[in-house]
């Protein structure tokens, strides 16, 4: 029989302002203990120097947080110049040190350079797996293995200012970008060497930066919960974004009740759908209520991929 989890079936999605100096995971863990949640899961690792926006889903939502995953990302990103390290970052211990000596329409040929569909071969101080381990562990016991140069898109990549030797650049990106990468290769190109010094990521797919919270604010909701004797999980829960927001950029199928039985219990159903191979979002009821996601076939039905599974909702 199966183990009952610990902690509440809560879902939905909260947007962490994650802090400096500490990892996602840790991050993570501790929104959990904040929401006492049965189950918890974040949607991109952000280096422990980094901050920003990072979702984390609650419940039934991290199912879809792979989705997340996948989705565009922006960063506003500060490097040194002059200075190479051997993690890209001010982390790392400083390899090389160079005059820095550029001119502007040399920053601008190397910052376009950048900007469209390039080849990116991820750091070694990356948490991609060789050998079903994360290439740190390697570097961090000096081994170097062999890593593919896979494709990303940058979007967009805007000069913000340059000022002394630090460089503050706007990135917005497709996902398994790496912008510590980004940096060290401009560097290279530059002839000086660079490496990250500020890293914040300001956007994650279409989520609004306004709903960001950080831990201290969560902290902080916890204590008025207590000191106005209110409803536990209160204010935490009403922070809480729908799960469907993690697949908003999907088209909806909307199933009426009888097709939505079918879909719950694992069946195709025809439907009036988009082109085989969509994927989409699926609803049901006048509500329209989010039951999961699905993928057309070439025969015009739509099988469930991931599904909601609704339960009773801890009270506490």
């Amino acid at each position: 029989m199966a183990r009952r989890p610990k902690g509440r079936f809560i879902d939905g999605i909260v947007l962490l302002d994650k802090p400096t100096g500490i990892s996602s995971n840790h991050a993570l863990q501790q929104v959990k203990r904040f929401y006492q949640a049965a189950k918890a899961g974040h949607t991109g690792a952000l280096d422990p120097l980094a901050t920003g926006m990072l979702p984390i889903c609650l419940g039934e939502a991290t199912k879809f947080s792979q989705h997340l995953l996948e989705s565009d990302k922006r960063y506003l990103v500060t490097a040194k110049l002059g200075e190479r390290t051997d993690t890209s970052d001010s982390d790392g211990e400083v390899v090389q040190t160079r005059v820095v000596n550029f001119s502007q329409e040399a920053l601008e040929a190397a910052l376009d350079s950048f900007r469209g569909e390039t080849m990116q071969t991820p750091s070694m101080f990356s948490a991609l797996k060789y050998q079903g381990q994360p290439l740190y562990k390697y570097a961090r016991e000096g081994v170097e293995v062999p890593r593919e140069a896979r494709p990303i898109t940058v979007y967009d990549l805007k000069f913000i200012a340059l000022e002394g030797d630090e460089l503050t650049l706007d990135i917005r990106c497709s996902k398994g970008t790496y912008i510590r990468t980004i940096i060290d290769d401009l560097g290279e190109k530059l002839g000086c060497g660079a490496h990250v010094i500020m890293l914040r990521r300001t956007e994650v797919a279409d989520y609004p930066t306004d709903k960001m919270v950080t831990i201290e604010q969560l902290a902080t909701l916890i204590e008025q919960e207590k000191a106005a004797e209110s409803a536990p999980f209160s204010l935490l829960d009403n922070l809480l974004l729908p799960m469907d927001t993690a697949v908003a950029d999907l088209p909806e199928c909307h199933l009426d009740e009888a097709s939505a039985g079918y879909v719950l219990h694992g069946n195709p159903v025809r439907v009036n759908g988009p082109a085989a191979g969509t994927m989409v979002r699926l609803t049901s009821g006048a509500e329209r209520q989010f039951i999961g996601v699905g993928t057309m076939n070439d025969d015009g039905y739509v099988a469930p991929k991931r599904l909601v599974v609704f339960q009773e909702k801890s009270p506490n």
